[in-house]
């Protein structure tokens, strides 16, 4: 029990850090009046979509509580599981919300940071961003270790649910509290999605392409709208997603050990190393710092620096766990921490080549904007197409070196937990690479800031500095996030086959799990999983379509009616905007994501285990390229037309420009609501499969 308590100790590190953190970030000024009005419209708005959003999704928890709680009567769960639920969801919700309470109260105290220097703009960003990494990894840790110690005290004195062995009870049971973190971060990423891209279209389209104003113009009614979603999006959304990841690939890795033999050492590795994890961003967040004046690409190596940093650090301190607590002769496991992390440095890089405007890619794009919208959303696709080849052959080769180097070709087990463990490794920096995603909307929204205050231009200069670096980290953050997912997401496959035998010798059922492709449940199911996400996205991109629609007509309406608006004489009704948003949010995200809890129950029951694995093999082989496609086509249209403001092909107002908007506007709903929530759906799907496996297993038509 001694290395438990080392997990405790690194998760007050991480929280007590991020106090120390938010307390300095609160002691800096938020500069004028006007600033401090604008920053609380954006808090405001933004705090009143997720007490919406948790009215919504509340009442989503009790219904599913109550139903695990009838299957736990009924001896189809192990009673521990509807409360694992529960605490999975709130602490998934506490993240986001604690993240996004920060950066709202951070973007004009960035701003003011800026009217000072670049650096000191790009701390107070940066420390906000911090806050959310170590929140995600310091809850992360309380959870497990939590439920850790209070199954091992319970399942000491009490009947085992699973044979003899206290571990695999232990694990099973921790297994499923992935769901809770699942579910809330699906209604959060996918709800925050659509309410951030249909207020970024509506602004876009009416603001930009009709009325001829520029970005972030007080003028344009759904501007604080957008800088909302910024919020509820990419910093709730993003937090509650990459938590759940976090999660469910230690407790993936940690089923697998019990599955390999490894005991108590081999369960208790994952958590440890994320606790080095914790150590190392820790040291890579004062590396962070750069000089006045900066270049895009200095500051970008500036955030690498603070990465790299913490990469280095944990495989050093991965090979003391692996050396201490293993042994030398399982040193494999340490070659599949290393390739874990060099498999995130080479998604994102793929992801930045494709997406940044400093590369030849995008700026084609950027080119194709000469003969209009229709031939330059054609070459974005065409990008996208092409931009999954990099990442899908790294996840590939990652997931063959890391079960070799484990030894998988001569010990099967062992290969399957240094996939695991490559996962783990791929997310232990998490606090640190988190920290350059959420920076991102505190940057842009700093910039908001610093225009509708009619800051000098010097100050937007800045802002605009930080914020594009915060497109390359977001759209790198977004490839780190798709690739860490499709790796957990196949270690929560390979634990469900695991649970299965464990749930079926509980049940007293025989259960047939020698899966092959010859088998029809099985080919039927992959073929149902592979049609899902793009059911799924295409419910998403419906649902911006209409939400963004009721923008447009808003933003028309008070252009047309407002008595002086456009001239600069009048005040837009931000609120209604911030209102109609919320509530266009909140009813468009049910439907898809009922769909994604549902489908994989009716699939287990009409095809049984056989066709459920088929299921999740084939949701992971389609969601994946699909993520990875929507992703970075949407970040490629979108650093075209940032490319083109810049003065390239005739600069902001020409036609090129107008053709760029379109593009962009395409892409939003690809790379912010869609394409992420893939990633949570692939998980999503396997956590579902695990906690129902028992109602499965007992009434399946198939054994």
């Amino acid at each position: 029990m001694e290395a438990i308590v080392l997990v405790f100790l690194g998760s007050f590190l991480a929280l007590g850090f991020c106090g120390i953190l938010i307390r300095w970030i609160f002691r800096q000024p938020e500069g004028t009046d006007e600033m401090k009005k604008i920053a609380r419209y954006i808090a405001e708005g933004a705090q009143g979509y997720l007490y919406q959003q948790y009215k919504v999704v509340g009442i989503f928890f009790l219904v599913v509580f109550a139903i695990l709680q009838i299957m736990a009567f009924r001896g189809l769960l192990v009673q521990f599981v509807p409360y694992a639920f529960l605490t999975g969801g709130l602490f998934s919700g506490f993240c986001g919300w604690l993240g996004m309470y920060v950066s709202t109260r951070s973007n004009a105290r960035t701003t003011q940071g800026a009217r000072q220097s670049l650096n000191k703009g790009l701390r107070i960003a940066f420390s906000a961003g911090t806050v959310m990494g170590l929140m995600v990894v310091g809850l992360g840790l309380l959870e497990m270790a939590t439920w850790f110690v209070v199954l091992k005290w319970y399942y000491a004195t009490h009947p085992l649910p699973y044979g003899n062995d206290v571990l695999t009870a232990i694990t099973s049971t921790m297994l499923t509290f992935g769901m809770g973190a699942s579910s809330y971060a699906l209604f959060a990423r996918l709800g925050g999605g659509i309410y951030t891209k249909a207020a970024d279209v509506g602004a876009d389209l009416v603001g930009k392409v009709e009325a001829g104003i520029p970005e972030d113009d007080p003028r344009n009614p759904a501007v604080i709208a957008d800088q909302v979603g910024d919020n509820v999006g990419d910093v709730a959304g993003m937090g509650a997603d990459l938590y759940e990841s976090y999660v469910d690939s230690i407790v993936a890795t940690m089923a697998l050990a019990v599955a390999a033999g490894l005991g108590l050492k081999g369960v208790i590795t994952p958590m440890l190393m994320a606790v080095c994890g914790v150590v190392a961003s820790l040291i890579g967040f004062f590396f962070v710092r750069t000089k006045e004046q900066a270049t895009q690409k200095e500051l970008l190596k500036a955030l690498r620096k603070g990465v790299w940093t913490a990469s280095v650090l944990v495989v050093v301190f991965s090979f003391l766990i692996v050396r201490f607590v293993l042994g030398l002769e399982y040193l494999g496991v340490l070659g599949s921490v290393v390739i874990g992390l060099v498999a995130g440095v080479l998604i994102g890089y793929f992801t930045e080549y494709f997406t940044s405007a400093g590369y030849k890619p995008t700026r084609t794009l950027a080119a194709a904007s000469k003969t209009g919208p229709a031939t330059l959303i054609i070459e974005g696709i065409s990008l996208g197409m092409l931009s999954p080849l990099g990442a899908v052959l790294t996840v590939g080769v990652a997931i063959l070196g890391s079960f070799a180097v484990s030894g998988g070709f001569h010990n099967f087990g062992m290969g399957l937990y240094g996939v695991g463990i490559s996962a783990v490794g791929m997310l232990s920096t998490l606090g640190i690479t988190l920290a350059t995603d959420a920076y991102g909307p505190v940057a842009d929204n700093a910039g908001g800031v610093a225009e509708m205050a009619n800051l000098p231009p010097e100050v937007r200069n800045r802002t605009d500095q930080l914020d594009s670096l915060g497109n390359t980290t977001a759209a790198t953050g977004k490839g780190f996030a798709i690739g860490s997912a499709a790796l957990t997401a196949l270690a929560l496959v390979v634990a469900y086959k695991d649970h299965i035998v464990h749930e079926a010798q509980r049940l007293n059922i025989a259960v047939d799990v020698n899966f092959t492709l010859l088998d029809p449940n099985v080919v039927i199911g992959i073929f149902i999983g592979a049609m899902m996400p793009f059911v799924f996205c295409s419910l998403s991109l419906s649902a911006v379509g209409r939400a963004a629609g009721a923008i447009i007509e808003e933003v028309r309406r008070q252009f047309k009616t407002i008595t002086g608006l456009l001239e600069g004489k009048a005040t837009a009704d931000y609120s209604s905007c911030v209102r109609l948003t919320t509530k266009s949010a909140q009813k468009e995200m049910f439907l898809p994501s009922l769909l994604a809890i549902t489908t994989p129950i009716l699939i287990g029951l009409l095809l049984g285990v056989r066709g459920g694995v088929g299921l999740l093999i084939g949701a992971l082989s389609a969601g994946f390229v699909l993520a990875v496609f929507m992703a970075n086509a949407g970040g490629a249209w979108d650093n075209a037309k940032k490319y083109i403001e810049e003065g390239n092909f005739g600069g902001k107002g020409s036609e090129n420009h107008k053709a760029a908007v379109t593009g962009d506007t395409v892409g939003d709903p690809f790379k912010d609501t869609a394409g992420p929530s893939l990633n949570i759906l692939l998980k999503l799907m396997s956590m579902v499969s695990i906690v129902f496996s028992g109602l499965v297993i007992s009434y399946s038509l198939f054994k």
